[in-house]
């Protein structure tokens, strides 16, 4: 199994070392494995949840929300559940970008009057 050291995952993740720490340490990915000597070796299944995690604090869930996500995914909630959830952030989300077009419009409409 191919490994990637922490500087290797911060840099194919863009995500900081303090961050995959922070995820780690709040059971958002891993636990992730150790050498002989202690050092943590990422894998490709760490990398995966480390994109879905950033993906998802990207989308504006809190950690509460990605605890709560993660934990289902391995208590192997069912299917249903998990689209329940998932729309729900959705519709969260959906509501963020409405308000954001409406304040890109406000701004707009700002500039137009003083230009």
């Amino acid at each position: 199994m191919t490994t990637l050291t922490p500087a290797a995952a911060v840099e194919r993740t863009g995500v900081s070392l303090d961050t995959l720490r922070y995820y780690e340490r709040e059971g958002l990915i891993g636990p992730i494995r150790r050498s002989g000597g202690g050092r943590r070796e990422y894998t490709e299944d760490d990398v995966f949840w480390i994109g879905l995690v950033t993906c998802f604090r990207e989308a504006g869930l809190g950690i509460a929300d990605l605890r709560e996500f993660v934990a289902m995914l391995r208590a192997d909630h069912s299917a249903r559940e998990r689209v329940v959830f998932l729309r729900e952030r959705r519709a969260a989300l959906e509501e963020r970008v409405t308000a954001l077009r409406r304040a890109i419009q406000v701004l707009d409409d700002k500039i137009t009057y003083y230009s």
